[in-house]
């Protein structure tokens, strides 16, 4: 059985022996934290070792016009998609060692000419400190104020519902506290030249902050077009009248509250219903995919939540990997750290939804992983921050760059800000060293030093074609990955928007 605090604990040191660049400033600023852990059990003994192979921090991303059509920018910087990405790397640096001869410690040959799998007793889970983006997040309120993607407001003037899945009451107070800081202390990472108006508004729709909106409206909760969950009637029963809340000056008043749920800044994709915005549980409709708000514009990046649900059906290991590999990579557990946090909603967002998959092509299937709560609190969570923060220090805000730390010998370590390497200048944008190690592009050419590097006789078959140039043309090679996500995408997300090809021509 995992201990839930082992895992956050050996997490949280391995983020602790991290190089200062890229944290967040102590007292001040916060982020999410995210790895995967691999578990190797021995077979003559009880011993089982586990080894954070990848971690990840960061709440940020891009919105949809940044996104380049050479995969040389890192669209989705939160901290669960960095510590997956970082694991592809640890994955393919296995595979380079695996099929040059070397030993690996993950992988061991399969029966199938060129493919491979996992080494007796080796498995993988997946650590957050805080429960996904998404519907994930759409959990009971209780009187903790900490969620990972609030409401947002236009940053453009346009109509504050249209930009961020719903204001709800304090659209003013929200545009204000989340307005980057005039003073000295505003130390977030980005590019060191002069920046535009637009890239200087920060990624207020991601930004993570906590946010209670109570209507002041006196309608009551209706029904959404969405059936009504189990959690929704679950919170309405078991809601307490005596909840607490904040009061104007920011103070713990008890008053009556509407039974509520914590607020998403998620917004639901675009070709699918929309959130109610009703006041109180039903606000939003849960089940449904979410794209995460960006730079004040549009993003195509969908929620951790459903990420993480994608995942358990397809593997974390990508078309590419999937080559290489007999059998899809899944999580066998997922630990979420001390934050709000609901079983049943985790259960939802990441299993239920997956209920109807089936007939999924050799090698895949759903694996829903065991889901557990740590009771450790991230050192540097927002909830931790806003505890050690000191009047005169600046505004509480959410640290702008991204960490990638992976075990693997070259560059273990890459910290970003807006999509590129942390630091850059402006004139480096579209060469080599503005790009993050975590990129389409980068994580493309290590793959294709793997190809390079495999014998040709050892090459897998779906490997063997002819016309395989482009990052679409491999993904699209991997056949029975593609034909594992048509089935997942007509059974449960037939509305999961579908990347442009355009994006990824590239080679």
């Amino acid at each position: 059985m995992v201990n839930a605090d082992e895992i956050a604990k050996l997490c949280y040191e391995r983020f602790k022996q991290l190089p200062r660049r890229g944290k967040p400033e102590p007292g001040r600023e916060w982020t999410l934290l995210a790895a995967v852990v691999k578990v190797t059990r021995s077979a003559n003994s009880d011993a089982v070792e586990k080894e954070v192979v990848s971690l990840g921090t960061g709440t940020k991303c891009i919105g949809q016009t940044a996104m380049s059509p050479n995969g040389d920018v890192l669209n989705d910087s939160h901290a669960e998609v960095i510590a997956r990405r970082g694991c592809v790397r640890y994955l393919i640096q296995e595979l380079h060692g695996a099929v040059s001869g070397g030993d690996s410690s993950v992988f061991c040959k399969a029966d199938v000419r060129g493919k491979w799998r996992l080494q007796p007793g080796v498995s993988f889970l997946f650590f957050t400190s805080h429960t996904p983006c998404g519907d994930a997040s759409i959990i009971p309120l209780t009187d903790s104020l900490s969620q990972p993607c609030p409401p947002v407001t236009s940053v453009r003037g346009q109509d504050e519902g249209s930009d961020g899945g719903g204001g709800g009451g304090g659209g003013d107070l929200k545009r204000k506290a989340e307005e980057p800081s005039e003073g000295k202390n505003n130390k977030l990472p980005r590019l060191e030249e002069q920046e535009t108006a637009e890239t200087r508004l920060e990624d207020r729709g991601d930004a993570k902050q906590s946010f209670l909106s109570h209507s002041s409206k006196s309608e009551h909760p209706s029904q959404s077009h969405c059936a009504k969950t189990p959690v929704q009637a679950a919170t309405q029963d078991s809601a307490q009248p005596g909840i607490q809340s904040r009061g104007p000056s920011g103070g713990a008043g008890r008053r009556p509250q509407v039974p509520d749920v914590h607020r998403t800044g998620a917004k639901c994709v675009p070709s699918g219903p929309a959130d109610p915005l009703h006041t109180g549980v039903g606000y939003h409709s849960t089940g449904l995919l979410r794209v995460k708000p960006g730079r004040g514009e549009p993003t195509l990046s969908l929620s951790c939540s459903d990420k993480l649900a994608r995942w358990a059906a397809l593997g974390f290991q990508g078309a590419l990997l999937s080559h290489y590999l007999q059998e899809a990579l899944y999580f066998s557990t997922v630990v979420v750290g001390k934050c709000p946090y609901s079983q049943d909603v985790m259960q939802r967002a990441l299993v239920t939804r997956l209920s109807r998959v089936s007939d999924l092509p050799a090698g895949f299937s759903v694996c829903p992983p065991l889901l557990l709560q740590s009771s450790l609190d991230f050192p540097f969570s927002q909830a931790q921050t806003e505890l050690r923060h000191q009047a005169g220090k600046g505004r509480i805000s959410p640290c702008g760059a991204a960490i990638s730390w992976c075990n693997v010998t070259e560059q273990p370590l890459d910290v970003t800000a807006n999509g590129y390497k942390h630091g850059v200048t402006k004139k480096a944008l579209g060469t080599a060293k503005a790009r993050s190690l975590l990129c389409k592009l980068e994580l493309f050419r290590s793959f294709l030093s793997l190809v390079s590097a495999t014998d040709p006789s050892a090459l897998p078959d779906s490997l063997r074609r002819t016309g395989l140039q482009t990052y679409w043309d491999y993904k699209q090679g991997a056949q029975l990955y593609q034909q594992a996500w048509q089935r997942l995408n007509s059974q449960a997300f037939p509305l999961w928007p579908r990347s442009d090809r355009d994006l990824l021509l590239f080679h």
